[in-house]
């Protein structure tokens, strides 16, 4: 899966995606410390441990670099940036069941902006899996040669 680079200068914006999710009682915020259990265990449950292990660095950082997406006080979804690298975005996921609601754009975009905001004039979205999403979504472009990535080598 190739990485890709989003430029974050013309990123769409974040509050009608919010306001929307909302009106379907879901909402999108960022995680509070205190939260990192609660994350830690969704992503490891839902998804894998290593990116259990890649989100925990996001609760490092003030603020931390992980959003969440909840219904009904329960993580439903989660994306995190600068867990992996810097100007890196993800890991990310949605629950298969809450899927195709627009969850994990909102998700994207909060996290593409929480990068903005940090400075960064261009995102990398690293081992891509669904390469058209991000392009549709945000613009993203597929980095030449970005394959195999930062992902090799990985322990077992």
């Amino acid at each position: 899966m190739p990485d890709l680079l989003v430029n974050l200068l013309k990123l769409p914006p974040l509050d009608p995606l919010i306001r929307e999710l909302n009106t379907q009682g879901v909402q999108i915020r960022r995680a509070q410390p205190f939260e990192i259990t609660h994350v830690r265990l969704f992503v490891e449950e839902n998804f894998s441990i290593a990116w259990a292990d890649e989100v925990s660095v996001g609760f490092a950082y003030k603020p931390v670099s992980v959003y969440i997406a909840t219904r009904n006080a329960t993580v439903i979804g989660f994306a995190g940036y600068e867990c992996t690298r810097r100007s890196f975005f993800g890991p990310t996921g949605v629950m298969e069941s809450e899927r195709g609601r627009g969850i994990g754009k909102a998700l994207l975009i909060a996290s593409l902006w929480g990068l903005r905001e940090l400075g960064y004039v261009y995102g990398v979205i690293g081992g891509a899996g669904p390469v058209e999403f991000y392009q549709e979504t945000v613009g993203a472009i597929v980095i030449p040669d970005s394959e195999p990535g930062i992902y090799t080598d990985l322990l077992k």
